[in-house]
């Protein structure tokens, strides 16, 4: 085949893209915390990073710090538009947190969402379920359960989200379920010992994507992998590309102090390669200018 015909070839057929999912634990996200003009910044930056992101901690009593980052990170870079998936607010005290999710979404929508029931009073924050359309023939939905658990009560959480996992397979007739979120899932909040006894690490099929060496803390002195992301499923197993936690303070070069200001969690992400198999995706300006220069080698003069 000829070269500018190949690479023709390629640009047309291939549909492989990137999608992004995160999670991150905003250490107590308040309205007067994203009014502050760097901590806004920076978790718009992080927000942009992602297509859906899933954000732990939300504390605001006032219900306006989410609209602010929301209209913010719209405002950004162009890679929106951005929309906003709430829970109600969770917990058993007069302490209180919000699961929220950001999506892309022109690139996904939310098909369902619940809170899951908790009968037993087993979690602090129980798990805000959400099924999301993926743009993907392999995989065209993609069910998130997100948990946030308090540092007293790990081992029993993790193990009762085994249960989540579950009903929540049942509930959508579907394997393909990733769980993530701060689950303190290292250091003194649960030995190394324990955390290979829990049923997500005994049952087969649970794949942690971010190791148990990965330092997910912000603090220099801590070397934690407390926040973790678990895929499920055939098919959302043969899409993962990478995982990792993003160490924003580097990337964004920033002091620890300034870090901090932001959270003393880094986020955690997975990125799948969705292939749409067979389809011809939308060229963009630079595919096209670059095909308007390749046209006298494609079409050559009689």
């Amino acid at each position: 085949m000829h070269y500018p015909t190949a690479l023709l070839f390629l640009i047309l057929v291939n549909g492989a893209q990137a999608f992004r999912i995160c999670a991150f634990n905003a250490q107590r996200l308040t309205l007067a915390k994203v009014a502050r003009e760097q901590v806004m910044d920076t978790l718009v930056r992080i927000l942009a990073r992602c297509d859906i992101m899933v954000l732990q901690e939300v504390v605001d009593s006032s219900g306006s710090a989410i609209p602010l980052l929301l209209r913010e990170l719209n405002r950004f870079d162009g890679s929106g538009p951005y929309s906003t998936l709430s829970s109600p607010q969770l917990g058993r005290s007069t302490y209180m947190e919000t699961y929220v999710y950001f999506y892309r979404s022109h690139k996904t929508q939310v098909l369902s969402s619940y809170v899951y029931n908790d009968e037993d009073d087993v979690f602090a924050r129980e798990p805000f379920v959400a099924q999301f359309s993926l743009p993907s023939n392999v995989l065209p939905s993609l069910v998130l359960v997100p948990l946030h658990t308090t540092p007293k009560a790990v081992e029993k959480e993790l193990n009762a989200l085994y249960d989540v996992f579950l009903e929540v397979s049942q509930h959508w007739q579907s394997k393909d379920v990733i769980l993530l979120g701060d689950f303190n899932a290292d250091c003194a909040s649960l030995t190394k010992k324990r955390l290979d006894k829990l049923e997500l690490r005994t049952e087969p099929g649970f794949h942690w994507v971010i190791a148990d060496g990965e330092d997910t803390t912000v603090r220099a002195s801590t070397h934690c992998a407390y926040d973790r992301i678990v895929l499920h499923g055939e098919h959302c197993r043969s899409l993962l590309h990478t995982a990792a936690a993003f160490d924003f303070a580097t990337s964004f070069q920033l002091t620890e102090e300034e870090a901090l200001n932001i959270s003393d969690h880094y986020p955690v992400e997975v990125e799948l390669k969705l292939s749409q198999a067979h389809s011809v995706q939308p060229l963009s300006l630079t595919v096209l200018l670059l095909l308007s220069l390749l046209s006298p080698q494609l079409c050559p003069a009689a």
